[in-house]
């Protein structure tokens, strides 16, 4: 069998591997559609949920889920974005920057339940935040970290270095060239980062079990008090989010109707990944065009 033979051969046969793939994703991704859509209203998103009763909503859960996901990337995009700066631009090679990118490493890799349980030891317990939103948050933060890290790292160094001598030759300094020139190249880059995380921090509930707590007491719209425990935005109160509230369902069973529920939650919880993914897409094709005058 002759070379291009066996290139048309391999070529096929990665197309036939990649073609079952999409065809597995797609054949969950519309059977979790089929079987939630239908319990989708408007009453369902903003209701709160029953327990013993039916006709519950997964509006207050809808709500921590995304208030939580704003609260961790507060935290942990400038950190990461910091971090991956110096990685790619301003790092030496040498035994310290193999030690953080070693850790960077061993810390994506960690599952979700040992995080969670870390947190739970740390915010939880040692600084007696309590199950809240703010241990929550830094819970996801350390499970955030790692991937939005390297993400970050690997767009900028992903810049041709022809840019950076373009920046140097006209004048600007290191720090500007890198502000002005290599990150708003890089955006698109780093804003598929931040949809990637935001999909795992939206969808994640193993961590938070052990972090937020798994009940989602009613909110008092009219206080807006950070501290407190009532307020929508208060960081001290129990947030069972949506990936938590699902599971729950399906461990306890104490809802006549937790199998509707569930199949509704989990289909809103695909609806809104994938509308981070597109969405943040073409945020990143516009900010790409206006940062670099495309």
């Amino acid at each position: 069998m002759n070379a291009k033979k066996v290139d048309k051969l391999a070529t096929g046969i990665l197309y036939g591997i990649a073609a079952v793939i999409v065809m597995i994703l797609a054949s969950l991704l519309l059977y979790i559609l089929v079987r939630g859509l239908p319990h989708i209203s408007w009453e369902f998103l903003t209701q709160p949920s029953r327990a013993y009763e039916v006709g519950g909503g997964i509006g207050i859960q809808l709500f921590n889920s995304f208030y939580l996901l704003f609260i961790t990337m507060l935290i942990s995009f400038p950190i990461s974005l910091g971090a991956g700066i110096y990685l790619a631009e301003y790092s030496k090679k040498n035994w310290v920057t193999d030690v953080i990118r070693t850790a960077i490493e061993i810390l994506s890799s960690l599952p979700s339940v040992v995080v969670g349980l870390f947190g739970f030891l740390i915010f939880v317990i040692q600084f007696e935040y309590g199950f809240s939103i703010i241990s929550g948050a830094l819970a996801l933060t350390f499970f955030n970290l790692p991937l939005l890290t390297r993400n970050v790292e690997e767009s900028l160094k992903a810049v041709h270095f022809t840019q950076r001598e373009a920046g140097l030759a006209l004048g600007l300094s290191r720090w500007e060239t890198v502000l002005r020139v290599i990150v708003p190249e890089a955006t698109p880059g780093i804003l598929t980062g931040v949809i990637l995380s935001s999909g795992r921090i939206f969808g994640e509930a193993a961590a938070l079990i052990y972090t937020a707590g798994q009940s989602a007491p009613a909110l008092d719209f009219t206080n807006w008090n950070p501290l407190s425990v009532s307020s929508p935005i208060g960081l001290f109160r129990q947030a069972e989010t949506l990936a938590v509230h699902i599971w729950k369902i399906n461990t306890e069973g104490t809802m006549p109707d937790g199998a509707a529920v569930s199949a509704g939650a989990s289909a809103v919880l695909i609806l809104a990944v994938l509308g981070f993914n597109f969405g943040a897409r073409a945020i990143g094709k516009r900010l790409h065009k206006k940062l670099t005058s495309a």
